[in-house]
Order: structure tokens, then sequence, then C-alpha cells
């Protein structure tokens, strides 16, 4: 028999509670309260669906039990029970791990947008061409997945790359995908300038935050201190005469945002507000994970931005993830923004994580 034991009172709630959303909806609802419904109906199914198939797997395990233990069942028919058992209780087994994976506590930000932000570390000019390949990497990931990528503040590497590069990616579970992404990512390679063939190793630092909303944080306007002023860098004349770009600091904290993208001021401070939110909405996310810490050892690394999370080997064409002991030989791929063996394989250990605290 399976070590799974899943709470039969809670699979009925989720069912019933299916039962009430479905007939709300035939009701016409009110549009704010059909979206709503409808948000949380889509998320239902496969939770449902999965629970409808793990009782009809019990149930079929159940009936070949009882026929192979029946008096009066014919030699035939038990010897075919009998061998219909192991994949009956191994189907079980398998959709009941699916229904406690459905049953884990969801990160309430993971169906978000997110704010990435990729900054050159240690190694100078190669650092702030490898934050330029990062940065063409989760471009390249999210364009396969049809989310918009809006960058929102840049400062370009005097050698190509970005010293800083801050964007917005836009769509369903944009979080989700790339939480696991923030830390120090390591580059191993000959730099195009090296003479000499010699291997070269620097760094860029990645942040995810996920997108925060009005509900989310709340910022009082006399807690800001805004400045405009002219933009700077490439752009003709236009940059030098117009002051469009935008500072933000946030008094209380010292947070400080800066935009310059758009021509439009009132588009910068639009931007420049929206990474604001998400920087203190993280940083508030970040103090509760910290205050819950030991209730989460199950997180895939830290968190921590100063922590190295990644190798990136180019004379060996090798990528290895430290936190998960996971190495990939397809590192030209990888830079090409196939990056989902990676992002599978955290979510599953980050799951597995789980599901042994909960079985604790």
């Amino acid at each position: 028999m399976t070590d799974i034991v899943l709470p039969d009172r809670k699979l009925d709630a989720i069912l019933d509670r299916h039962r009430l959303i479905e007939a709300e909806l035939a009701s016409n609802p009110a549009a704010e309260t059909l979206v709503a419904l409808s948000r949380e109906l889509s998320e239902l199914e496969p939770v449902v669906k999965s629970i409808e198939a793990y009782r009809a797997a019990v149930r079929e395990v159940a009936d070949l039990e009882a026929m192979a233990a029946a008096a009066d069942t014919d030699a035939e028919m038990r010897a075919l029970a009998e061998e219909e058992r192991p994949g009956a209780v191994e189907r079980r087994d398998d959709l009941a791990r699916q229904v406690q994976l459905a049953l884990l506590p969801k990160d309430a930000d993971d169906e978000k947008s997110a704010i990435l932000e990729i900054r050159a570390g240690t190694g100078g000019d190669e650092a702030a061409l490898f934050a330029g390949d990062l940065f063409r990497m989760y471009s390249r990931y999210a364009d396969a997945r049809r989310w918009a990528v809006e960058v929102l503040s840049v400062s370009e590497g005097t050698a190509g790359g970005y010293k800083e590069i801050v964007a917005e990616i836009r769509g369903r579970g944009v979080f989700a995908s790339l939480k696991f992404e923030s830390g120090v990512h390591r580059v191993q390679r000959v730099p195009a300038t090296e003479a000499q063939g010699r291997i070269h190793t620097s760094a860029a630092t990645v942040a995810v935050l996920p997108e925060a909303q009005d509900v989310d944080i709340a910022i009082n306007e006399a807690d800001l201190k805004i400045d405009t002023m002219r933009a700077q860098g490439a752009g003709g004349q236009h940059v030098n005469k117009t002051e469009s770009a935008i500072r933000i600091t946030h008094v209380p904290t010292g947070t400080v945002v800066f935009v310059q993208d758009e021509r439009s001021q009132h588009k910068n401070r639009a931007r420049a507000m929206a990474l604001l939110k998400a920087r203190l909405y993280d940083a508030e996310r970040q103090k509760a994970d910290a205050a819950r810490a030991a209730d989460r050892r199950a997180q895939v690394g830290s968190g921590d931005r100063s922590e190295r999370i990644r190798t990136y080997n180019f004379p060996q064409g090798r990528l290895t993830d430290h936190r998960i002991n996971l190495t990939l030989y397809k590192l030209d791929q990888v830079m090409e923004g196939d990056i989902d063996d990676v992002i599978d394989a955290l979510t599953a250990e980050h799951q597995a994580a789980l599901l042994a605290e909960s079985n604790q």
C-alpha cells in the first residue's frame, strides 16, 4: 500500500468548493465576481481531476483485492485480479503523489509578473558582457512563453553588455518560473580581448522580484522625494534637452529607483513607481522569510542575493547549479534560453523538500 496518506476531509472540501463555484457561475454573477470565480475554478480544475482519478484508482485496487480474496471467485478470475493488482497499485500511488503535490501550499506571488534585475559584479568589462548574455537568455526564455519583456532601466557597459539592466516580464506564472534565479551567477570563459587564451572568472547578480499590486503595498506620497533630470546616454540631442529621467527616493527605507528609458516623464514616473513598489514589496517578503526561516528549510537556496548559485563554464560547455548539484553539458542551448531543465529541476527539488516537511 502507498505510504502517502491523503486527508479525505480535505479532498471532499475541494470537491465541494468546485461544485459550489460551478453553481455560482451558472447564476450569472456580477462581472467582478465572475472574473474571481473563473480564476479560482481554473486553478481548482486540475486538482479536482487528480482527486477524481486518484479515487477511481483506489476503488480499482479495492475491487481487485476483493475479487482475489472472495471465496466464490474462480481460479482464472483470481489469477487475473492478482496479475492486474500491482499495476493498479502503482497507478494509485502515482496519482496520490500528484494530489499531494497539488495540495502543497502555494506561494501567493507565483502567478504574478516579475521585475528582473541583472547587475555586473566582479570582472569589469567581462562581467558587463556576461550580464548582457544573461539578459538575452532570460529574454529568449520569456519570448518562448509569449511573455512581454519591457526594459525599465539600463546602464550599458563600456565594451558592451550592461553594468545594470532592469526589466519587467509580464505574463502568468512568471515569478513561479524565475524565482529561484536570484543570486550570483559566475562565468568562466576566455574573453575576446584575452590574447593568451587564459580563462577568466567574472560574475553577475540576478534578482527576481514579484510585481507588486496596489493591494500588496501602500506608499505614502509624503515619503517620496522625486527628482527630474536630463537622461544620460545614447539618444541624440533629445536626451540633453528634455528632463524626462525620474529618480524616486523612498525616504523611510532609503530605497532609490532611477528610470530614463522613455522620452515621456509621465511614463518614466509610472515605471519608476512600479519598480519602487516591487523593491519595497520584495523587502517585505525577505523580512517575512527571515522571520520564519526555521520553517522555510524547504526553500531552494537561502534567497540571499550574495549567494553563488550557478557556474557557466564555457570551455567545458557546462552549467552547474550548486544548490542542487545539477550539471548539464548543453551550455550553448542554455544561453539561447533553453533553461527548462534547470527550472524544472529546481522546482522539483523545492516540491520534494516541501513534501518531506509536510510528512514530518
